[in-house]
């Protein structure tokens, strides 16, 4: 480890902080339905929108509604990316006559986009057309990063309204975050990415010559557009099958550090948001306190691992840490620090191959995502996953002080509880279910590159990854087949929409009630010890759920590397 790697770590979490109520602010002139002054210009086309759908912004909806108009919008989404895909080869822009892609992998990556993760088990520069990569990719990964924002708009209201039956609008909340906030940053991002060297063309190939004298063709293409939103969306699927190691997809040390905030931007920023709607910004920066103290542990472990190196390699004389699968332009340090920001968030993008990883350093990042990346989080899933946790916690607080447990003004009952325990219970029922599957039939078992346990750890993590919604690969796995295209698929459905009927009920719940007071028996929610609280809350369900699933792999993995055996 460095004194500029250590450097590197603090500027990001410092920069975030700094950006935490500015993005904050915005956002929740946009939960208010307020005007900013991008209405003077973009005003118009959001009425157009209402009026050419026929909705009416001002109408309010109960959580039934909400989710009902959730779940079809979604579905509608899914099915249309599917018949691009399908009909790829008969559509226009697709300079290098890329055929249709096959039904299992349409399946899969159209819930993968939908879902907001991103998963690609194909490479997308050699699948996907410059159309497909546009009309049916990049649009999801604004409107799925939409609805994101919008579900936690959403429970916001059931935590600062009061005896009221309705969360909001949830048309209005997409087009809103779409229009004022998503659009505007993208374009911004978009532009900074191409002055920096990213290509923007809808030339398919360039042929040019190398220094050796030989032709060679170079893939282009509308990539900077699908970067921008692709961090800022947490959406992580690259146009590139190398995604951020891709020169093109990030050419410097600049543009990478520039999408490492992006990824975080919006997440961190909900933090404030969550504060202000309820009246109470300390209760915003005490969820982003125990936010950051994870994501530091998280970083500190990657980080030691990955510069200490592999203990076999040193007794053969090759010293220094792991630059395997590494970018040599970013080093030891940027690539340790993206891998937990990426999956910390719900992104999945990657500027280097986590199987690639030590045995530690790549559990970490499983780890993230299988606390179910709450860590910040993916934009608008990580602060209600959050708060999912937040409501465990307070009850748990609430049974130590003997009193009916309440969180910013809610008093959080029976109901709330047992939703918020169906929503947390998704991820380790599907994940642990689907892995143990996978790693007895004989279909499963072909996927893996390596044996013993660093080839379960590479079944675990991909299902980790489908389940959470995040996207990213240990890229040791051959997942394009049919039973991992399926299975993969129906993990990133039941992960993303599993969780938000049941956390759309607790906000139905939580906004019928009254306001309750804080007294002197009330449970403190800001300070140092709920801080605390959370933390230990998270870790724990983490731990005691995932840990006999990480001993099976990573971690009995390290223990053969310090014995002297890789896998």
């Amino acid at each position: 480890m460095t004194l500029q790697g250590w450097f590197l770590i603090l500027l990001f979490v410092g920069i975030l902080l700094a950006l935490t109520k500015p993005i904050g602010m915005w956002m929740f002139a946009l939960y208010e339905g307020r005007r900013t002054p991008l209405h003077v210009v973009l005003g118009p086309v959001e009425r157009g929108f209402y009026a050419l759908a026929g909705i009416d912004p001002k109408e309010e909806q109960g959580w039934r509604r909400y989710a009902l108009h959730m779940l079809l919008f979604n579905v509608a989404l899914m099915l249309f990316t599917y018949a691009v895909l399908r009909l790829q080869a008969v559509l226009p822009l697709n300079p290098q006559g890329l055929g249709a892609v096959s039904e299992h992998l349409s399946f899969n990556t159209a819930i993968s986009f939908t879902a907001n993760t991103n998963w690609q088990s194909y490479g997308g520069e050699s699948t996907m057309s410059n159309l497909s990569q546009m009309l049916g990719l990049t649009i999801h990964n604004f409107l799925s990063a939409a609805t994101g924002i919008a579900l936690a708009f959403a429970l916001f209201r059931g935590f600062a309204r009061r005896e009221t039956k309705t969360i909001g609008n949830f048309w209005a909340d997409v087009t809103r975050i779409t229009l004022y906030l998503l659009l505007p940053l993208c374009v911004a991002l978009a532009l900074f990415y191409i002055a920096s060297g990213v290509p923007q063309t809808l030339a398919g190939v360039v042929d040019v010559q190398t220094l050796e004298g030989a032709r060679q063709s170079i893939l282009l293409g509308p990539v900077a557009s699908q970067e921008a939103i692709k961090m800022l969306g947490t959406n992580g699927g690259g146009f590139f099958n190398a995604n951020s190691a891709h020169p093109f997809e990030n050419p410097t040390a600049l543009t990478n550090f520039v999408q490492m905030l992006s990824i975080f931007l919006l997440g961190i920023g909900l933090t404030w948001t969550f504060g202000r709607a309820v009246g109470n910004t300390r209760q915003g920066w005490a969820i982003l306190a125990a936010m950051l103290i994870l994501f530091l542990a998280g970083v500190s472990v990657t980080y030691a691992a990955e510069a200490a190196g592999n203990p076999v390699l040193h007794q053969l004389g090759v010293g220094g840490g792991n630059m395997e699968g590494k970018e040599a332009r970013f080093g030891i340090a940027a690539s340790a620090l993206f891998s937990v920001v990426t999956t910390a968030a719900s992104c999945g993008a990657v500027n280097a191959m986590h199987d690639s990883f030590t045995a530690l350093g790549g559990m970490i990042p499983l780890f993230n995502m299988q606390l179910g990346e709450v860590v910040v989080g993916g934009v608008g899933a990580g602060i209600y996953g959050f708060l999912l946790f937040a409501i465990l916690a307070v009850f748990v607080a609430g049974l130590m002080v003997g009193r009916t447990p309440e969180y910013v003004g809610k008093k959080i009952e029976s109901r709330e509880v047992k939703l918020a325990v169906l929503a947390i219970a998704v991820l380790p029922l599907v994940i642990l279910g689907l892995t143990a599957l996978s790693s007895v039939l004989q279909q499963g078992l072909a996927g893996p590159l390596n044996k013993g346990p660093h080839g379960f750890s590479e079944i675990l993590y991909a299902f980790t990854s489908a389940v959470a919604n995040n996207g990213s690969a240990f890229a040791g796995l051959t997942a394009n087949t049919p039973y991992y295209n399926g299975l993969l698929g129906v993990a990133m459905w039941v992960g993303r929409f599993f969780i938000i009927v049941p956390m759309l009920a607790i906000a139905g719940s939580l906004a019928a009630k009254k306001y309750t007071p804080e007294s002197a028996g009330s449970f403190p929610t800001t300070g140092a010890l709920w801080v605390g609280l959370l933390v230990g809350i998270i870790l724990i369900l983490g731990g005691l759920t995932f840990l006999p699933s990480l001993a099976l792999g990573p971690i009995a993995d390290h223990l053969a590397m310090i014995r002297g055996q890789l896998f």
